[in-house]
């Protein structure tokens, strides 16, 4: 039989320095206003980056849908070729691929090639490390 309702609790043995054991969280309004200018202060750092990967325009399938665009998986190696970027480069400064994509039309191909190049033109790439450190290993030699 289950207890109900508001009843003392039976045999009660609790640990006498129970203060010990419980945990209060009266600093949380205090810690995510810290993390949350932490994060800004970051961000002001490191510069913009954008949050998802830039993906093509695609025509949606079907009769019934395909007059209306949307956003693709990723960009077909024909497009990355007429925009000038390697399919291995794309990846790393956060362009979408997709291998198994053809393009139907020229119109497709054409607004998605302008779209990379509008994004390579606001690219803003910086050196890595690597690159850092073999630059200053050519100028000490």
């Amino acid at each position: 039989m289950a207890i109900k309702h508001n009843q003392m609790i039976p045999h009660n043995h609790f640990r006498k320095d129970w203060q010990r054991y419980v945990r209060v969280h009266f600093d949380q309004p205090g810690k995510k206003k810290s993390r949350r200018t932490a994060r800004a202060a970051k961000a002001a750092k490191t510069g913009a980056k954008p949050v998802d990967r830039l993906r093509p325009v695609v025509r949606c399938p079907t009769v019934k849908y395909n007059r209306r665009s949307r956003v693709g998986r990723g960009f077909s190696l024909q497009e990355l070729k007429a925009a000038d970027i390697s399919k291995r480069y794309a990846p790393t400064v956060g362009i979408a691929v997709d291998h198994r994509r053809k393009n139907l039309s020229e119109e497709g191909l054409n607004a998605n090639v302008e779209r990379l190049k509008e994004y390579q033109s606001r690219l803003v790439v910086r050196p890595s490390r690597a690159q850092k450190r073999r630059a200053e290993g050519k100028e000490k030699k």
